[in-house]
């Protein structure tokens, strides 16, 4: 490798996917991800056995990114990690390992913010094409597990929260209304799946009166739980009989209320520009709703796949942003679980 490349390594460990990924100048070289299985069987994340999965996946994903991206440790410029917000016991695996490879290599480790990842991950190159990226300042909804905010995105590292919800978040709304209807832990890309076949409009559910650009997901969930209750005590097969549309219905109430929001806030702040990011903005029916608004003289950018869910790409262009900045350093931030935007 050049010495004229700067190359990151960044390091993913918030919640159950040990990441690791290499990026040169802007661009992936690597991004590999190890999903943890054994949460499938206890129906949602259990923090202590994350953070154990972590610690043997975390040197072999490492080894893999950098074999994969063709350098050895010795090509590294700094290592990027998350440092919150996260599972705390997760963040300490990962945050613990970069700090001591960077000591060990004298190599500057760098805390990233997971939020500012999500959004930071449409500055990801591949290597062999130039794709468009927002220009500043832009808006962004962040929806994952545990957040769903709108964010003006002013510069990199120049970020406000206008929106956010009041309650839960909407991947937590898809997961829980998952487990209502007896699907497997992750439910939500189940709830997709099934949306996709689904006639959205056979059942409808109630949106939420929140002031300007709040969300509120518990209300949703609740009248679900009502809904199939009353159903199922006149037909116990409800469930599995109407399973596609009850989804699509689903699907459709949580897209149309993150849309209507996120225009509300373009009409607001006058810029014409929107991203999403976060682990639901690998939902196909959010996408396509986004996609359709491009005729408003909005422009849309939607990340690929593979940096939607948790990545340690993200992490890795955050950390080569802060270091072209120059920002601070320090060996002394520690994991912060609840670390705000």
């Amino acid at each position: 490798m050049h010495q004229s490349s700067t190359i990151i390594l960044g390091i993913e460990s918030s919640c159950d996917d040990t990441a690791a990924a290499v990026i040169s100048n802007g661009k992936v070289l690597a991004n590999i991800i190890a999903n943890q299985e054994i949460h499938k069987k206890y129906g949602g994340v259990v923090p202590e056995l994350a953070s154990r999965a972590h610690q043997q996946n975390i040197v072999p994903v490492v080894d893999a990114a950098l074999k994969k991206a063709g350098i050895t440790k010795n090509d590294i410029t700094a290592v990027a990690y998350t440092n919150g917000p996260g599972l705390l016991g997760s963040l300490l695996v990962g945050s613990s390992f970069a700090k001591t490879l960077s000591i060990g290599l004298n190599i500057p480790a760098i805390a990233v913010n997971h939020m500012q990842g999500h959004i930071l991950a449409h500055f990801i190159q591949e290597q062999n094409e130039e794709k468009e990226m927002p220009e500043f300042p832009f808006l962004c909804l962040t929806v994952s597990g545990g957040h769903t905010q709108i964010v003006r995105v002013d510069g990199y590292f120049k970020m406000e929260v206008i929106g956010e919800t009041i309650d839960d978040a909407a991947g937590e709304a898809f997961d829980k209304i998952a487990k209502m209807l007896q699907l497997p832990y992750p439910g939500g890309p189940l709830v997709d799946k099934y949306a996709k076949e689904g006639n959205p409009d056979r059942f409808s559910f109630p949106h939420p009166k929140v002031d300007e650009l709040s969300f509120s997901f518990s209300g949703l969930k609740t009248s679900v739980l009502y809904f199939l209750q009353k159903e199922i005590k006149s037909n116990p097969n409800f469930i599995t009989e109407n399973i596609k549309d009850i989804c699509a219905g689903v699907q459709k109430t949580i897209v149309d209320i993150l849309i209507s929001k996120l225009l509300k806030a373009v009409e607001k702040t006058n810029i014409k520009q929107v991203a999403i990011a976060g682990g639901v903005s690998a939902n196909s029916g959010l996408r396509n709703a986004l996609k359709s608004l491009e005729t408003h003289e909005i422009k849309v950018f939607i990340p690929k796949f593979e940096y939607c869910t948790d990545n340690a790409a993200m992490i890795a262009i955050t950390g080569y942003y802060h270091f072209l900045e120059n920002n601070d350093f320090s060996k002394n931030y520690t994991p912060n679980a609840r670390l705000k935007l």
